[in-house]
């Protein structure tokens, strides 16, 4: 970490709203308690967000280190001491005539230049210090944010086994799963995650804890959902059903679209007549599916507006 003038600048006490004297098991529970309201994960939509988490970062390290936090209150006393200073000016001095305010200044001189080396020193003291944590590595930072960590995480496992036990919010694209448990049923948490992380980013996966042979998996995006619903199929000896449970676009076309079911129709009574006698292999679908889709939008635009299904 490298010290800035902002660093110089700011109180870290107020920044972390303690007191000076407080210890390291109060500046600690003080850090948790902010950053976890400001970490970047949990703010996607505010970039304030990442640069506050820095800064609170800066003031634990700094804080809970005994030679740093001397350096630093070093500092922070020089300044506040000068500040004081600065306010205890009257107006009496300020209307000083410029010949004694050039006096006064002459003679001030060489105890300000001694003041300002005492700060200079000072700053570079933290400078080193600051360095040093740099270069070990804070141990209380890494502490602390895998405890923030490890708390978001839990909050979000918490939030998608609710969704499963009782769906009906939104937020990003959520897939139900359910297959026939039996000891499990051949899923675990690492399985299915080798199964749909294959489509896209999967923010999170749940297995319920009430509902054996259920789980969610949470997708960053709408497009690696859809890619799973319309392509995965599970294990062969035990496949999964999958359902939208929330974030499923308008436009999707599920398979009772009635659009769909006279494509499906047309194009296997194509493929009969054509004296092969097999099923409808995919291609043939897809093929007259495409050919097909300016009818079923044209279908869609009569019908109007689809109507939405229940809850999961």
């Amino acid at each position: 970490m490298a010290v800035t003038k902002e660093l110089l600048q700011m109180d870290l006490y107020a920044l972390l709203g303690i007191e000076e004297k407080a210890m390291d098991k109060e500046i600690k529970k003080a850090y948790r308690q902010k950053a976890l309201s400001c970490h970047p994960d949990k703010n996607p939509d505010n970039p304030r967000a990442a640069e506050l988490f820095h800064q609170l970062s800066q003031a634990l390290e700094v804080l809970t280190d005994a030679a740093a936090r001397a350096a630093y209150d070093k500092v922070r006393k020089a300044k506040k001491q000068a500040a004081e200073r600065t306010q205890k000016l009257d107006e009496r001095r300020k209307k000083v005539k410029l010949d004694l305010e050039a006096r006064e200044r002459q003679a001030q001189a060489h105890g300000s230049d001694e003041e300002e080396e005492e700060e200079s020193r000072s700053t570079g003291t933290l400078e080193q210090e600051i360095k040093r944590l740099r270069e070990e590595g804070s141990r209380q930072l890494e502490e602390q944010q895998r405890v923030i960590q490890e708390q978001i995480r839990q909050e979000r496992e918490q939030r998608l086994r609710g969704m499963a036990e009782n769906p009906g919010s939104k937020g990003t694209p959520k897939l139900k799963l359910k297959w026939k448990s039996k000891s499990q049923g051949g899923y675990s948490r690492d399985v299915l995650l080798r199964l749909f992380q294959k489509y896209g980013e999967v923010l999170n996966l749940v297995l319920s804890s009430k509902k054996a042979g259920t789980a969610v998996v949470e997708f960053a995006t709408i497009k690696a959902a859809e890619l799973a619903v319309q392509n995965e199929v599970g294990l062969v000896d035990n496949p999964l059903k999958i359902s939208w449970l929330e974030g499923r676009p308008q436009s999707t076309m599920g398979p009772n679209h009635p659009g769909l079911s006279q494509v499906r129709s047309q194009a296997s009574h194509s493929w009969a007549c054509s004296g092969f006698g097999a099923p409808l292999p995919v291609w043939a679908l897809l093929r007259a599916l495409s050919s097909h889709i300016p009818v079923i939008r044209n279908m869609e635009r009569l019908a109007g507006p689809p109507i939405q299904a229940g809850g999961l």
